[in-house]
């Protein structure tokens, strides 16, 4: 894993459990101080977590930890389950095409790999799977050929851990995650056989209940909890 991946990663998770304060100023210079790294790693990451609406870009320097609640989080995967549950009934109405066959089995393909034989994931193991599901997601939602849906999701993903790329993992618990993961990688199956079947409702259900698994780990359910 890339030191750019790892650093993004360790913030993410210090967002999400507490450790840096919402509402606290975060610079590239002491961050990498704290971490052991240099700023470019970081700099990368400050841009991917306000990507994901973990940061907030400060108008002055630097940016902002974004407050992060449960009623947030919980209303941002609710709409992203409802959206993207929306694309995979609009894509099994239409029919999936050869091409999103093909992208769609490639990805299942390449995930079921990383299960073979092992009873938790490394840092290698959860980039390549982060990458796959990515592409599950994102052909999904292209091929519904829906804009407003499409900017929609854009839009909610701006929010705490609603991204398909808040993908989270708390090695602490690394049997009870990677049964999660392993469970999200069956839904994929799942919803690849409804968009291959044309079962709309089916395909939307299992989407909407399989847009929280792959980002709810242990330390968001901690959140949730409280």
């Amino acid at each position: 894993m890339s030191s750019g991946q790892q650093v993004l990663i360790k913030l993410r998770k210090m967002i999400i459990a507490g450790e840096l304060e919402g509402g606290s100023r975060i610079a590239e210079i002491p961050t990498a101080e704290m971490l052991g790294v240099s700023r470019q790693p970081v700099r990368m990451a400050f841009r991917l977590l306000e990507q994901e609406g973990l940061l907030i870009k400060n108008p002055t320097r630097g940016y902002i930890v974004r407050e992060i609640s449960d009623d947030l989080i919980r209303d941002a995967l609710q709409v992203r389950g409802v959206l993207e549950g929306l694309a995979a009934k609009t894509l099994a109405e239409k029919g999936i095409t050869e091409e999103q066959k093909k992208n769609l089995s490639h990805c299942i393909e390449q995930t079921e790999k990383l299960f073979e034989g092992k009873t938790e994931f490394g840092d290698e193991e959860l980039e390549s799977y982060h990458h796959w599901n990515v592409i599950f997601h994102d052909t999904v939602i292209q091929g519904a050929g829906n804009i407003a849906l499409t900017q929609a999701l854009a839009k909610n993903n701006q929010l705490p851990m609603a991204s398909a790329q808040a993908l989270t993992y708390d090695q602490s618990r690394a049997l009870s995650e990677y049964r999660r993961l392993h469970y999200a990688h069956l839904q994929h199956c799942s919803i690849y056989d409804a968009l291959v079947q044309r079962q709309a409702g089916r395909a939307e259900s299992l989407m909407r209940e399989h847009s929280a698994v792959v980002m709810l780990g242990e330390t968001v359910k901690h959140i949730l909890s409280t």
